[in-house]
């Protein structure tokens, strides 16, 4: 559990519920971390979002490692959680994954698979810790949808939890062992700590080297594709031209994230309870079937893709994620279409606002509407801005 020193900065913005409404509507985000019987990966969770000020996702659906690598880098400061789609990458290898990760430690930010695993429990586990994706290598969190029955979400934790044990056990194997020059590379069971444990997996060999080539030269690839974009560019923002209210508060949203550290090596669940495509059959009933699974399995579900905030009972402390949102284009802005609507393949839209302040989601969704901008760092914070907007005033209205 975090630290109480770590607590909500700015205690203005929280207020008593409203009887009619949940409290977590009314709730800031930090104070929700603290409440008990929150899982570590959702406090974290929470507490990111309250340190960088970003409720938004990205959703990263672009099709080459060095276009994923390129996108998550330019974006990452933007956002507080990554959507990717591994299997859409044609070209990816573990090492995509490791050199995601990485910037995901750098830029600060949740990685998310949007797998939406939906079979019988033996095999999602694979699918979830095997195979040529190993998800739950690298991913903190994945979802799952839960038609196949309560199950799937036992199966799910218990790849995660083996997943865990493994790295737990190559960390404590490398430690234990005397450290050699060459222990400098990430673990495969374990990427965000950077080990390998090479008594375990018989030491260095010449397949290493092409391989530790291979990522290099692919996060270099993703890099020259953006030469524009300095790689620690905002962390080299000068303070000086900023007003001296901005430039502290600034200042103090990095001590925060500092102190934060990186995310815990853990796992999570979204569970699919709604979706924004027209027609779907994830409503009414089946909506409130996943809610009470997930009720049972605190412990692992750290929330939903729906389009409203589901918290209802006591106790009740998820962290919803609303796809299909969007914003008219930019004054001036080229391409892209109002949203508010529904496009060609059935893809409904709604604005931040209406996801966040009326309808109580947590953090929105957006891939088409940024991706497709033609300044997609400055598109990004439109988006960040109006989100973080909408949850203010949510906060404000108890």
């Amino acid at each position: 559990m975090p630290s109480t020193d770590d607590r909500d900065p700015d205690q203005s913005l929280s207020s008593a519920a409203v009887p009619a409404r949940h409290p977590t509507l009314t709730q800031t985000y930090l104070t929700r971390a603290f409440l008990p019987g929150t899982p570590p990966l959702t406090s974290y969770l929470l507490r990111l979002i309250a340190y960088k000020q970003t409720n938004l996702c990205l959703s990263a659906d672009v099709g080459t490692s060095a276009e994923l690598l390129a996108v998550a880098d330019e974006l990452g400061d933007s956002i507080c959680v990554l959507k990717t789609h591994c299997d859409i990458v044609a070209d990816w290898t573990e090492r995509t994954a490791r050199a995601l990760v990485a910037i995901a430690r750098r830029r600060r930010f949740l990685i998310f698979e949007d797998r939406k695993f939906g079979d019988i429990g033996s095999t999602v586990q694979k699918q979830y810790a095997a195979g040529p994706l190993r998800i739950a290598s690298w991913a903190e969190l994945t979802n799952a949808h839960v038609f196949p029955g309560p199950a799937i979400i036992t199966a799910l934790k218990e790849a995660a939890d083996q997943t865990i044990a493994a790295y737990n056990t190559g960390v404590h194997t490398e430690i234990s062992a005397e450290p050699r020059p060459d222990d400098s590379d990430d673990d495969d069971e374990g990427y965000h700590h950077g080990r390998r444990d090479r008594g375990r997996k018989g030491g260095r060999t010449g397949a290493d080297d092409d391989d530790d080539a291979a990522s290099t030269a692919l996060t270099e690839q993703a890099m020259r594709r953006h030469d524009s974009i300095s790689q620690n560019s905002r962390d080299d923002d000068d303070d000086a031209t900023l007003p001296a209210a901005a430039a502290a508060d600034r200042a103090a949203r990095l001590a925060r994230l500092e102190r934060l550290g990186p995310a815990p090596y853990v796992r999570g669940l979204l569970l699919v309870a709604q979706m924004s495509s027209a027609g779907s059959l994830c409503a009414g009933a089946y909506t409130e079937a996943c809610v009470g699974m997930a009720r049972r399995r605190r412990d692992f579900v750290v929330g939903f893709i729906a389009q409203e905030g589901l918290n209802a009972e006591e106790g009740d402390n998820f962290v919803s994620l609303t796809p299909g949102v969007g914003l008219a284009p930019a004054a001036g802005g080229a391409g892209g279409a109002e949203r508010g609507g529904v496009d060609g393949l059935g893809q409904l839209y709604v604005s931040p606002r209406t996801a966040v302040l009326e309808r109580g989601s947590d953090v929105v969704i957006v891939g088409r509407g940024i991706l497709g901008a033609k300044d997609r760092r400055a598109e990004a914070e439109r988006y960040r801005e109006e989100a973080w907007r909408a949850y203010e005033e949510r906060v404000r209205s108890g």
